[in-house]
């Protein structure tokens, strides 16, 4: 029997004595404190505003909040322009969670990203230092990364990417969109989404880290969330570094991020910012053949964002990036070679606005919005000449001989539609950038979805996206690599189809996507040269399988076990290349299958074990260097890491032993880069609660 939802008024605060089904349900609660009274039925659909904003995408199931015995398994989520229930959300989104953070046996986001389903991370160099991450089989340049709605994408190139201001630490959830996403963020997200969020803690509190490793490792941090009234301040600070596995893998790495939340009755503000500081040896990174590179990088962050409105909800926000790079082909200036001429300068500066709003009706939830991003180089290297040199900050006697500019412009429409076991959303992006001239393109999509019984849904979608090339793509030019400044943007279309299931203590899905890429940027070569050129490969279809299935064994067992959590996922992909007799260097070299098991066990009270074990099949090849020269052509080799965290917890203190690459493997994210062999870490966490 349908059952109304009946609402008693007291002041702002809403007391529910009965909750209906309808899909309309949830927004009667919205921007209202909300008091339960009496739950007559399972599950409550409930939303959070100061977690509603578009760009956050939280996965429901993944965090289950008890009352009693009654679970509530539905919370907010932003995979579309506005907020929605993810039980009407018809896209896959993977949530790692603040458990499965501290549990897992890494010190980085970047290894903590290799047990995602579909997420390829290829690391030059241990724990973060600089990594390349693509999802479904894209580029490292196709996903867009995000720190708390923002985004964080380097123009001049996707290495820069994941120069995070933020601790590890300090991560309190890591989400991941997978699949095209630009109408709902705009360009590059091309293959998927990654958004880092932190300071969510609802208490004051205070975390302290100290740990030490193999290698001349060590690694200090401090985060705190301080809470007084109407007002939310995090604070993170981190310092690490290490001696390196094998020469010239030293590093060193600084982070100091803030974010403070201010909340009335008809505001909420949102403030971040950092910085990072980073130098590391960087052995044959892009070279075998001058393995003692180095490079130092700072990058600077700041956002302000706002939400207001009762009937149309406005979230205009404002953010400016900065990245600075040195590059240097020869570490040790007396090694240099006579033909050297000097190290690469880069800065980027990018300054951007958005503005998302919505409203709810009898027709379903409406969102329209704008994005307008500048993006802006100067160096060296990359760019088309200057009349004036520019001093080089912190550079004495270095000039910014080079630079380019340029601004894009997105509009964004949207419409949802959500009935007792249908929804539907569809909308579209249009889009012009300043390189383009002044045509718009326009980016369409719809999700849609039908729960077929209590425990299985149905979803199919059809999104398109595009990329623009970035500045190294068109400009960058050395002896073994010549860009492309006629390079058009990438453009695709992925149709995908799948089914979610949830049942007590399992939940997961199984899919099948099927992408077509037009312009696809490599850098690529013929078998008798070897100059690496930038091109838009004619076309590149793409299509994968993936499955994944959380168990809980207790709630299925339905009583206590000394195994808590049990995560299996599986993905094969395949491509397709039209692009003659090119070798590539980055598309084609994909996971074409990937397999990873992750188990949380108890030993004794008080204290467990995190096991992961991940097996890689990566497709393409690498041209093998003998020490003085290049020979070969090799194939990627298949290979399996173990890694593992032995941890004693109590009363919020974490004390902990780590292997990573348990059964030291030896193995390559890129040829010729070497990967660090097993590597032990211990630690103690130490977290005191302020209230």
């Amino acid at each position: 029997m349908k059952q109304k939802c009946l609402v008693r008024r007291t002041g702002r605060v809403l007391t529910f004595k009965k909750f209906g089904r309808k899909g309309y349900s949830i927004f009667q609660s919205l921007h209202k404190l909300v008091r339960i009274g009496c739950l007559s039925t399972t599950y409550l659909l409930f939303a959070i505003p100061a977690n509603a904003e578009r760009n956050m995408i939280i996965a429901g199931h993944d965090s289950i909040i008890s009352i009693k015995d009654i679970e509530i398994d539905e919370v907010v989520v932003s995979a579309q322009r506005a907020p929605v229930a993810f039980s009407q959300v018809a896209r896959i989104v993977k949530v790692i969670g603040k458990e499965e953070i501290q549990s897992a046996p890494v010190q980085s986001l970047q290894d903590l990203l290799r047990y995602a389903l579909d997420v390829d991370v290829r690391q030059r160099g241990g724990l973060g230092v600089q990594t390349d991450i693509s999802i479904r089989g894209g580029s490292f340049d196709q996903v867009l990364i995000l720190l708390n709605g923002i985004i964080l994408n380097d123009p001049q190139t996707g290495h820069h990417s994941l120069n995070l201001p933020v601790s590890f630490d300090a991560i309190d959830r890591i989400e991941i969109l997978e699949g095209p996403a630009s109408r709902i963020y705009g360009p590059n997200a091309l293959s998927g989404a990654i958004n880092i969020i932190t300071g969510s803690a609802d208490k004051s509190n205070l975390k302290g880290r100290i740990s030490s490793g193999e290698y001349g490792y060590h690694d200090a941090g401090l985060s705190g969330t301080f809470i007084s009234k109407k007002v939310k301040n995090f604070i993170s600070i981190d310092h690490r570094n290490s001696e390196g596995y094998v020469k010239n893998t030293d590093f060193t790495l600084t982070d100091a991020f803030y974010q403070g939340k201010l909340t009335t009755n008809r505001v909420a503000l949102d403030c971040q910012a950092g910085i990072t500081e980073r130098g590391f040896g960087a052995n044959s990174f892009y070279t075998p053949a001058y393995p003692d590179q180095y490079e130092h990088v700072k990058t600077t962050f700041a956002s302000v964002k706002l939400e207001t409105g009762k009937v149309v909800h406005f979230t205009p926000s404002l953010y400016w990036r900065r990245n600075q790079d040195r590059f240097e082909l020869f570490r040790y200036p007396e090694l240099a070679a006579s033909w050297y001429n000097g190290h690469n300068y880069h800065l980027t500066d990018v300054y951007g606005t958005n503005l998302n709003a919505w409203f709810t009706s009898s027709f379903g939830k409406t969102a329209f919005g704008t994005d307008i991003r500048s993006e802006n180089i100067k160096s060296n290297v990359l760019g088309t000449p200057l009349v004036n040199p520019i001093p080089v900050p912190g550079e004495a006697g270095k000039f910014f001989t080079k630079s380019d500019s340029r601004t894009n412009i997105s509009l964004f429409v949207e419409q949802s539609l959500y009935l007792e076991h249908f929804t539907a959303s569809a909308g579209f992006m249009a889009n012009r950038n300043s390189q383009l001239g002044p045509k718009w393109n326009v980016f369409p999509g719809i999700d849609l979805s039908y729960q077929l019984s209590s425990v299985l849904k149905w979803y199919a979608s059809i999104n398109s996206s595009l990329r623009m090339p970035t500045f190294t793509d068109l400009y960058y030019s050395s002896p073994t690599n010549k860009g492309n400044a006629l390079l058009q943007p990438e453009k695709s279309v992925e149709y995908e189809s799948g089914l979610k299931y949830q049942l007590k203590g399992i939940d997961g899905h199984i899919a099948y996507f099927h992408r077509s890429g037009n312009n696809m940027i490599d850098w690529v070569r013929k078998p008798e040269d070897n100059i690496w050129y930038a091109q838009n490969i004619t076309h590149l279809n793409t299509e994968g399988l993936e499955f994944s299935a959380k168990i809980n064994p207790g709630k299925l067992l339905d009583k206590k076990v000394f195994i808590q959590l049990i995560n299996f996922s599986w993905s094969y992909l395949a491509q397709n290349k039209q692009s003659g007799i090119y070798a590539s260097q980055y598309i084609l070299d994909y996971l074409k299958n990937k397999i990873n098991i992750g188990i949380s066990h108890k030993v004794i009270k008080n204290i467990g074990i995190n096991w992961q074990i991940s097996y890689m099949d990566r497709n393409g090849t690498y041209t093998n260097w003998n020490g003085s020269k290049y020979g070969n052509q090799v194939d990627y080799k298949p290979f399996v890491l173990f890694d593992s965290r032995l941890y004693w917890s109590k009363k919020g203190t974490t004390c902990y032993l780590e292997a990573s690459n348990l059964l030291n493997k030896s193995y390559h994210d890129f040829g010729n880069v070497p990967e660090p062999g097993r590597w032990l870490k211990i630690g103690i966490i130490q977290q005191l609660s302020l209230q």
